[in-house]
């Protein structure tokens, strides 16, 4: 039957014309913006997938930037505590010539006086950005080195901690607040070790300012199975009459914020500044105490050496010693966080490469693919085109049966 008030035939053609214009929309879309999904209507699933992918990347590189400022800051420190120790190493040659009768110790001691200046300048000009690592005034760092996200799509920041190596040169005074240490305090500090053996291991520090009073801005290091936490008294502090005790509950919050396995430490009341260390984990653990009075440093017993008489110039050589093995440790220190730093770097720029190919994966366009369906539907829709002509004619066809 033919109609003139229905052509259905055109209707066919116009729909198919519509769905090749549709085709031929998205295809142009594709090549102008290089994407299949440009936007949540393409698919929402895979485009709500690339734009979290695109933000951990954004982050990713901004982590890139601090890691990069990281290992700048720490290889400024590296770089002096090595030159500290290189100017250790020439101080001690002097210190050896000083050791013979038949030299002139005046000129050799002002050698040696020359040498500590040069290092005392280095400990100050060692900074990057205003961060010195090696002049006392900055106990650790930490460095913003990745972003991790878990299954549920919750984000946690880690960073790695750098401490700061005391390299100044203030002056040091004998305090032997180590109750337990069993000894007297020498040029580096008083010291304390624990050996900590796994599955139980129990022993214990007791912080004793009764001999001799802490005083404001003395510092009591302990290291935890390689973490490193202290606790510095406050004016408040040396005015107490618990002092010890203050400075002991520092250091069990300091350490349980490490967060160490197995490790449990007790405050024993009954036994002023006493901490009772438990290791219930499955590794071997040491803890060293250290102490360090205000305004000395890790050189501190720099200041004493003076090799312009025969007693001095022998005492000056077990110093020296002592001091070239604190430089050695520093740049040892320094230079292990250094290459930790420059791999963390190194996996962060890989892992975002990685990603960035994940994410054109699944919204880059395939331009070839494009450019065939292109010349396709243009033919398609020139076809579809003449199909709705040749339809839409079909009712002037009905007018030669009323001639």
């Amino acid at each position: 039957m033919s109609s003139i008030l229905t052509n259905t035939s055109a209707m066919v053609a116009l729909q198919t014309l519509k769905g090749i214009n549709k085709g031929l929309a998205g295809v142009q879309s594709e090549i102008s913006t290089g994407k299949s999904v440009s936007n949540a209507k393409d698919n929402s699933a895979v485009w709500a997938i690339s734009k979290v992918m695109e933000s951990d990347v954004k982050g990713f590189k901004a982590i890139g930037d601090s890691l990069s400022l990281g290992q700048s800051t720490v290889a400024v420190a590296r770089n002096a505590s090595e030159s500290i120790t290189d100017l250790l190493t020439q101080m001690k040659g002097k210190i050896v010539a000083a050791q013979e009768d038949n030299v002139d110790r005046g000129k050799i001691n002002d050698d040696v006086t020359a040498l500590k200046e040069q290092i005392n300048a280095v400990v100050s000009a060692a900074q990057f950005n205003g961060l010195n690592l090696v002049d006392g005034t900055s106990a650790s760092t930490s460095i913003l080195a990745s972003l991790d996200r878990d299954n549920a799509g919750n984000v946690t920041a880690s960073s790695i901690t750098v401490n700061g190596q005391d390299l100044s040169t203030g002056s040091y005074t004998a305090k032997d607040i180590f109750g337990n240490s069993g000894g007297v305090p020498s040029a580096a500090g008083d010291t304390v070790t624990l050996s900590l053996n796994a599955g139980g291991g129990n022993d214990t520090i007791t912080i004793d300012d009764s001999a001799v009073a802490f005083a404001a801005g003395d510092r009591v290091t302990l290291n935890v199975g390689g973490e490193e936490v202290s606790y510095t008294v406050t004016a408040d502090d040396a005015a107490a009459t618990t002092t010890s005790d203050i400075v002991a509950i520092g250091l069990k919050n300091a350490v349980d914020n490490l967060g160490i396995a197995g490790l449990t430490v007790d405050y024993d009341s009954s036994v002023a500044g006493t901490l009772d260390f438990t290791n219930a984990g499955t590794t071997d653990l040491t803890v060293s105490g250290q102490f360090t009075n205000a305004g000395s440093g890790g050189l501190g017993a720099m200041s004493g050496i003076d090799v312009s008489t025969g007693v001095g110039a022998t005492s000056a050589l077990a110093t020296v010693e002592t001091l070239i093995s604190t430089a050695i440790s520093a740049s040892a220190a320094f230079g292990s966080v250094e290459g930790r730093i420059e791999t963390q770097a190194s996996f962060i720029s890989n892992l975002t490469d990685s990603m960035t190919s994940g994410i054109g994966a699944m919204v880059d366009a395939d331009m070839e693919e494009a450019s065939a369906r292109l010349q396709a539907l243009q033919v398609q829709q020139q076809l579809g085109v003449q199909a709705l002509s040749i339809a839409n004619q079909a009712p002037q066809q009905l007018l030669s049966l009323f001639r």
